[in-house]
């Protein structure tokens, strides 16, 4: 017997002031097993001399009923090692409590915070939940992108997410 989930579409941005040299990728969990990456971003410096990264990919997560939160995980591959950049977890309810959320997909910039605490970045997305029928036609544009998960979180305690 399944567990009972809800399905977001959620379209990862870009990300700023992400103090890092190497190429970066986000990991996106709805606490449970599944989770997906993106491809890497290189750094590209903006006028002002920040730290710009840009992903723009979209997909499909499965997040049970019983989920509380959603993880943004930006890491770098160092050597032959995962290094763990910065991290936001956001509370489901703070994505899909407004009722814009069903008509359009809103914005959110949150805080990443590295596993220290300190303030490392912000990362941009999307957010929308979407309907059991709309599910089939998304899955089938997406399933040439083969994501998924390689690298999982070390389950450690992490801040909640703070909106920008």
């Amino acid at each position: 017997m399944g567990v009972a989930s809800r399905t977001l579409e959620i379209t990862v941005i870009s990300g700023e002031n992400i103090h890092v040299t190497e190429d970066v990728y986000v990991v996106v969990r709805g606490e449970s097993l599944n989770c997906y990456t993106t491809k890497t971003a290189k750094d590209n410096r903006c006028v002002n001399n920040s730290s710009f990264l840009s992903w723009n990919e979209k997909f499909l997560l499965d997040v049970p009923l019983h989920g509380r939160s959603i993880t943004f995980e930006v890491q770098c591959k160092k050597f032959k090692s995962v290094r763990p950049i910065g991290v936001a977890r956001i509370a489901v309810v703070d994505l899909l409590n407004n009722d814009e959320s069903k008509m359009c997909m809103p914005f959110f910039s949150y805080r990443l915070r590295d596993w220290e605490g300190r303030q490392n970045g912000v990362i941009n997305f999307c957010v929308k939940e979407v309907e059991k029928r709309s599910i089939d036609l998304l899955e089938k544009k997406m399933v040439a992108n083969g994501k998924n998960c390689g690298d999982r979180l070390t389950g450690m305690d992490v801040v909640i997410g703070i909106p920008v």
